[in-house]
């Protein structure tokens, strides 16, 4: 058994749970990670299986994982994430990622791994002393690995208790909480108090950040910037969506120089994309 693959051990660690007759289908991926191994949302469901200890144990110990947990729908004003604990109490992880440490609440906040080259890509974009404020900051999803890897300061704006939490954990994990100032509350509010103040602004809530546009395009230094917006488009006709960001930009600041380019983040849903659209601003 040690011999084969994830997939092939879970069948066999749970075939022989139910005498070599399974209920129901298998889930063919996960997410695995620290002690922790997350099974897609639907995964043991309907009416052949026995929803109790034993079975979690089974599939964890198959998968050599501690804690089990099942995704769920993003919910919520404070896009909770659904993640429901099958097996442990303790939802609190970290994972790891390109040098960067995010500790958070699985079952309260949310985090997706498909966003993997975003995150990456945000360490890299910025220019040495640049200012960047993170409109729907998170755990720091972006913030954090723009200031691991960049010479930045970062204003990060985040209204969800639960990930202002782990944001501030993971600032400090990371040894960077002196180039960050948080800013808890409606973004609405707090940029207020930012207004001229950076070279870069973020916007990454999805399905659309088109909202924050007023107070992105607001905290811009005078000589402009750039804004990193994402958003859903449909697959087959990003340019749609990226004419309806443009036009809304220019509804906001009438008469501005806008130079732009796409980049598709991942399938969020069938027929519909994650992209950010980044937006040269003067």
């Amino acid at each position: 058994m040690s011999g084969r693959g994830p997939h092939s051990k879970l069948e066999e660690a749970v075939s022989a749970l139910y005498a070599g007759r399974l209920p129901g289908e298998l889930p063919r991926r996960w997410e695995r990670f620290s002690d922790v191994a997350i099974m897609p949302q639907g995964s043991f469901e309907g009416p052949g299986w026995a929803h109790d200890g034993t079975l979690w144990e089974v599939v964890a110990g198959a998968l050599g994982a501690k804690r089990l947990a099942r995704m769920g729908e993003v919910s919520g004003e404070f896009r909770e994430s659904g993640v429901e604990m099958l097996l442990g109490k303790d939802d609190w992880v970290v994972r790891r990622e390109s040098g960067v440490d995010y500790g958070y609440a699985m079952t309260r906040c949310m985090f997706s791994a498909g966003n993997v080259n975003e995150r990456r890509r945000m360490g890299e974009v910025a220019g040495e002393d640049e200012v960047i404020v993170d409109l729907y900051a998170g755990i720091g999803y972006y913030t954090l690995p723009a200031l691991v890897h960049g010479e930045v300061s970062v204003h990060a704006c985040e209204w969800n208790p639960e990930a202002v939490r782990a944001l501030r954990w993971g600032l400090e994990a990371n040894g960077v909480e002196d180039r960050c100032v948080v800013h808890e509350g409606d973004n609405r509010v707090t940029t207020e108090s930012l207004e001229g103040v950076a070279n870069r602004v973020i916007l990454g809530l999805l399905p659309s950040s088109v909202e924050g546009l007023g107070a992105a395009l607001r905290v811009l230094v005078s000589g402009g910037g750039t804004l990193h917006i994402h958003g859903l488009a449909p697959s087959k006709d990003h340019t749609s969506w990226v004419g309806d960001v443009l036009s809304s930009v220019s509804e906001i600041r009438p008469g501005s120089t806008l130079d732009h380019a796409l980049t598709r983040v991942k399938s969020y849903a069938p027929h519909w994309d994650h992209v950010v659209l980044d937006l040269s601003v003067a």
